[in-house]
């Protein structure tokens, strides 16, 4: 067969030929030889200027089609041909066995091409599916949170296999030891907008999210609405007729931990399930962990609260004053987090945010360590001190009755007139309202206010009046310990009390140090101990200068200078108005205490009003 091609001939060899599963069809001056996937085009050299390739143009270009040119092909043809073309040619057609040895081979080499480039995105998939459970495994390892770790394990879950939607269940197992449950947690739909809460299912097989469970294996749903009666579980389609959804196919994939991922699309073919499963056992162990962390979290924090329900349970009468401070201070940081100026490089993280909490809740735990009747000390002499002061004044006006009664006896027996026996009795009404004056002037200076000028030395020369005791002998009215407390100026702590009180900074710090806090919140033990730091380095224990306080330090001082203030369950003082604790943190600043910026931030940001809430641990 030689001169123009006859395609109708040509296609009739094609046919008789021995090539496995063609299939032979003529289109035009064409001759297409197809098998399977990779076809062949038989054609003239001289129909390539009719456009006979033209239908074939973009396959042809990618190497999926194979062109046999029959005749002597001009080079400039050649030279114009795509580069991944698959070109073979046949100078004449005189032999079918040439024919059919040129198609065969070009069918092999398009059944090639397509085969590689088929591995070739295969390799290209799973390189990119790789990296992306890669990244995925990175950020679900790093996410604590349980909401946003299980917003993230839906969102990746819908990502690697194309899903429209999807839904994530959890297992709450029974507290008492019985069958769990599955809580509904949350949907995403990229659809559909709705509202959606929280509810919980029982374990069984009559739901696809509990067969899941139950069985703890996918399943692939191709179509929902044609589950087979087969089936133990069925789909609720309510949720479609309400929001106006159609749910096509749905996979169903349990995390290793007991938690299951339900989800809502079009058809899932083997290549997603086995991502998803992946993805599943990753999620699973994420999940397990964000668990675990937030347990021991919880954990400790109830450590922390019931710490510091112990330090108030010693002294009820500042009860609420470490949440209170550990309010104002969490609070004041997030403004200076926010703030311009001098602390517009300051800020603090969540962690940061939780590490001042935990220092400002435990800034006064070293008071575990201070005597409890210092602690709950409301008035200069101790109860049990006063009344024994009492019973001496008691005595003291027996002994003086009794001295008197005495005398007036003896005088009788003598023979004395009524005029002195009216002296005696003159002098007896004296010593009682001696008495009864220094009993009043110890009862006031007894109150934790500021003593008064004179009472100084008053109390000064009661320490020195004496009385008659039990043995005959002079004893003294006030003893000298009585009388160091009894001439405090101010509150109702003497200098030895005060120095026990301020000690409870250094248990507080060696306290503290004992707990593995870890890195997030390695300071805390710095941070509690230092909040009595002052500004001018006269501050307590350290008496450190401003450099070295942690600003975090100098924010809970603020906190806790003005919940002492204004504290309204303070026995032994009354609170002081806002306007007039917020003049005295003035003051303190004026002093050289604290930091003025901050003490600015916490008045105009209204800090203060944060405590006017009802708190709760």
């Amino acid at each position: 067969m030689s001169g123009e091609l006859d395609p109708d001939a040509v296609a009739e060899l094609l046919r008789a030929s021995k090539i496995a599963r063609i299939d032979v069809r003529v289109a035009g001056a064409v001759v297409e030889v197809q098998r399977e996937e990779a076809t062949v085009v038989v054609l003239a050299v001289s129909a390539l200027q009719k456009a006979a390739l033209h239908p074939y143009t973009e396959k042809f270009s990618m190497g999926h089609v194979g062109i046999v040119l029959v005749g002597p092909p001009p080079e400039e043809v050649l030279a114009r041909m795509p580069e991944r073309a698959v070109i073979a040619t046949l100078h004449q057609i005189d032999a079918p066995h040439a024919l059919y040895t040129t198609v065969d081979g070009t069918l092999e080499r398009v059944e090639l091409r397509i085969a590689a480039e088929r591995r070739s995105r295969s390799i290209r998939r799973y390189r990119y599916e790789l990296s992306e459970l890669v990244e995925i495994a990175r950020a679900l390892t790093q996410e604590r949170n349980i909401d946003r770790l299980l917003d993230l394990i839906l969102e990746k879950s819908r990502f690697i296999t194309g899903a429209d939607a999807g839904s994530i269940y959890i297992v709450e197992p029974n507290a008492h030891g019985g069958e769990g449950r599955l809580r509904f947690k949350l949907s995403q739909n990229e659809s559909v907008e709705f509202a959606s809460g929280e509810f919980t299912i029982p374990i069984s097989t009559r739901s696809i999210a509990g067969a899941a469970v139950v069985t703890r294996r996918a399943i692939n749903i191709p179509d929902t609405y044609t589950i087979g009666p087969d089936q133990p579980f069925a789909f609720d389609h309510s949720f479609d007729e309400r929001v106006g959804y159609r749910t096509k196919s749905m996979i169903a994939m349990p995390m290793i931990s007991a938690e299951d991922v339900e989800r809502e699309v079009i058809p899932f073919d083997p290549r997603s399930q086995d991502l998803l499963a992946t993805l599943a056992s990753q999620a699973g162990i994420a999940l397990e962990n964000a668990l675990l962390y937030a347990e021991i979290r919880a954990l400790f924090e109830g450590f922390v609260r019931a710490s510091v329900s112990a330090i108030e349970q010693r002294d009820p009468t500042t009860s609420g004053h470490s949440l209170r401070v550990s309010v104002l201070s969490v609070k004041l940081a997030q403004v200076v987090d926010r703030a311009d100026g001098r602390f517009r490089d300051v800020r603090f993280s969540p962690r940061d945010l939780t590490e001042l909490e935990y220092a400002a809740l435990l800034h006064d735990f070293g008071k575990i360590g201070v005597r409890e009747q210092v602690l709950v000390k409301a008035k200069k002499l101790y109860p049990h001190e006063l009344d024994q002061v009492r019973s001496r004044f008691a005595y003291a006006r027996k002994a003086a009755e009794a001295d008197v009664l005495g005398r007036k006896v003896a005088m009788m027996r003598e023979g004395a007139c009524a005029s002195d026996l009216a002296r005696l009795d003159e002098e007896l009404a004296l010593r009682f309202r001696e008495l009864d004056e220094a009993w009043r002037v110890i009862a006031e200076a007894n109150e934790p206010t500021v003593l008064k000028e004179g009472d100084f030395t008053r109390i000064a020369e009661l320490g020195a009046r004496t009385y008659l005791g039990p043995d005959g002998e002079p004893s003294l009215l006030l003893l000298p310990a009585e009388v160091e407390s009894l001439q405090v100026t101010r509150g109702s702590l003497n200098a030895v009390e005060i120095g026990e009180i301020r000690s409870h900074v250094v248990h507080t710090h060696a306290f503290l140090s004992k707990i593995p806090w870890g890195k997030n919140f390695l300071r805390v033990p710095e941070i509690a101990g230092s909040h009595h730091e002052k500004l001018n380095g006269h501050g307590y224990p350290r008496g450190i200068s401003a450099d070295q306080i942690p600003i975090q330090s100098k924010i809970m001082a603020i906190a806790d200078i003005y919940d002492a203030l204004t504290a309204r369950d303070r026995p032994y003082k009354r609170a002081v108005p806002v306007d007039r604790a917020l003049a005295i943190l003035g003051y303190e600043v004026k002093d050289g205490h604290v930091d003025g910026d901050l003490v600015k931030a916490f008045v105009e940001a209204e800090v203060y009003k944060e405590v006017d809430r009802e708190l709760e641990y």
